[in-house]
């Protein structure tokens, strides 16, 4: 699955850099306004932090949501009280785009992602280019040697990257990279299989300093507590939010839900 929706995002870029060259979107790219600040907005606080998900569709479960308006739901998601918007720009099976991601982030004050499947250069200058401050990259779909070179240009256009794992040795390569910003998935990307327990088995190897952000399996406020219990800073939150018809209302019992962890630390090993 993952090998597919990586050879689709490829095949996408291609077709968009047929018609508007590497030098036109770096040109743009460079042009935008500064990026947020992200860490900022993440930083650790006394309740968990969500990243609300613009999202229409999922390869596991095909169409979520028509969202014809993604500005509006995003207006709707920062009311709630979401540190940030994730925006699915990949059209093949999560039907994005970054049209998506442009009107998104004219229309909020928060930091915007770039959730797709990127492994090329081009791609995060098209994330600069279309407002973008955080952009995702998965550890899964890149060589070592690529991910360093892709989150090395995200620092270098002023944006942050959120590098996903699924497993320790993921994890290790994502701070051997210098990830001030690491998400453990509970979705397989080869069998979309989900273990809601993962995070809690990564998350004390994740160093005190980087932010520690809890992917997939939520569906109630018992989810996120379960994630925050488990040392979640922040909680990426999608198809909930675009099937349970009351934004707001859904997001608002997620950030009650995720309240202080008992004891009031944060665990995790300090890096040397």
């Amino acid at each position: 699955m993952l090998s597919d929706l990586v050879a689709g995002a490829v095949a996408d870029a291609s077709e968009r850099r047929a018609v508007r060259g590497v030098q036109l979107v770096e040109a743009d790219a460079l042009s935008r306004p500064a990026a947020l600040d992200v860490m900022a907005a993440l930083a650790p606080a006394e309740r968990v932090k969500i990243i609300a998900e613009v999202k229409r569709a999922s390869p596991s479960r095909g169409t979520l949501a028509e969202i014809t308006d993604p500005a509006s739901l995003a207006v709707s998601y920062q009311t709630g009280g979401a540190s940030a918007i994730s925006v699915l720009t990949e059209q093949r099976r999560f039907l994005g785009s970054l049209d998506d991601l442009e009107t998104v982030r004219a229309a909020v004050s928060v930091p915007v992602l770039r959730k797709d499947f990127i492994v090329e250069p081009y791609q995060v200058f098209e994330a600069r280019a279309a407002g973008a401050d955080l952009v995702l990259l998965i550890v899964a779909a890149l060589e070592q040697p690529l991910l360093v070179e892709l989150h090395q240009l995200i620092s270098q256009l002023g944006m942050t990257a959120l590098v996903e794992t699924h497993s320790a040795d993921e994890v290790e390569r994502a701070l051997d990279v210098g990830a001030s910003v690491v998400g453990v998935n509970a979705r397989d990307l080869s069998t979309f299989e989900l273990d809601r327990d993962l995070f809690g088995s990564l998350a004390d190897s994740i160093p005190s300093g980087v932010i520690r952000i809890a992917e997939s399996a939520v569906k109630e406020p018992a989810d996120v507590a379960h994630y925050r219990a488990a040392g979640a800073d922040v909680v990426l939150v999608g198809e909930a939010l675009v099937t349970g018809g009351d934004p707001v209302a859904t997001l608002e019992s997620f950030l009650a839900a995720g309240q202080v962890r008992p004891g009031g630390t944060r665990a995790g090993r300090v890096l040397a």
